[in-house]
């Protein structure tokens, strides 16, 4: 493997999912305490990032299964999960000692791997038309570097996010206003890639 070809796929993957570290650290948040919620967050970020990089390389190759114009609508994910998780919020306020507490997209015990990789996924529109001129460039054997790279820094952003939920002062915010940041969050992010990508003539 080139060195150089890796430095540069470290610094396309940081670059583009810095925004990332945020919304695990807010998954690992609302896990806390939920025997499994790590592991099914891990799965679900791999899944997410799994189907960005499957449409990127997809898209490079030619294929393009998903046509430009829809990127943008891949905001509602986000969107939905996060009103659906401020409602849930909202009719458990004052429960906060519950165990039952988790937002709808952390369903009984922590995150679901599938709603997990659904943000995941929705997050990365814009990955993909970053990664996709990349990749054409890059020729299989570029592709095949990058991937790898990209694979193992999905392990490392969940190392970082988990890292930053377990943090003391970190987590004790996260965990008085985690039920609250996480829709929020989510319904940030989905409006943002509905607007940014001109979504319903927005």
């Amino acid at each position: 493997m080139h060195l150089g070809a890796i430095g540069q796929a470290i610094g396309l993957f940081a670059v583009t999912n810095v925004d990332d570290i945020v919304i695990l650290a807010l998954f690992f948040a609302q896990g806390a305490g939920h025997r499994g919620s790590t592991r099914r967050i891990v799965i679900g970020q791999y899944l997410g990032f799994a189907a960005i990089l499957a449409v990127a390389v997809a898209a490079a190759f030619g294929t393009g299964f998903l046509p430009e114009r829809a990127v943008p609508y891949l905001g509602l994910l986000p969107l939905a999960l996060g009103l659906k998780a401020g409602w849930q919020a909202w009719r458990q306020r004052g429960e906060e000692g519950d165990e039952g507490e988790a937002a709808a997209v952390s369903g009984q015990g922590g995150p679901a791997s599938l709603a997990v990789a659904a943000v995941t996924f929705a997050n990365g529109g814009d990955n993909i038309g970053v990664y996709v001129p990349v990749f054409t460039t890059a020729g299989a054997g570029g592709m095949a570097v990058y991937a790898l790279v990209f694979l193992v820094l999905v392990g490392v952003w969940c190392l970082a996010g988990r890292f930053f939920a377990t943090r003391p002062v970190i987590a004790g915010a996260l965990a008085r206003r985690g039920h609250v940041l996480l829709p929020v969050v989510l319904v940030a992010v989905g409006l943002l890639i509905l607007v940014e990508g001109g979504a319903f003539g927005l």
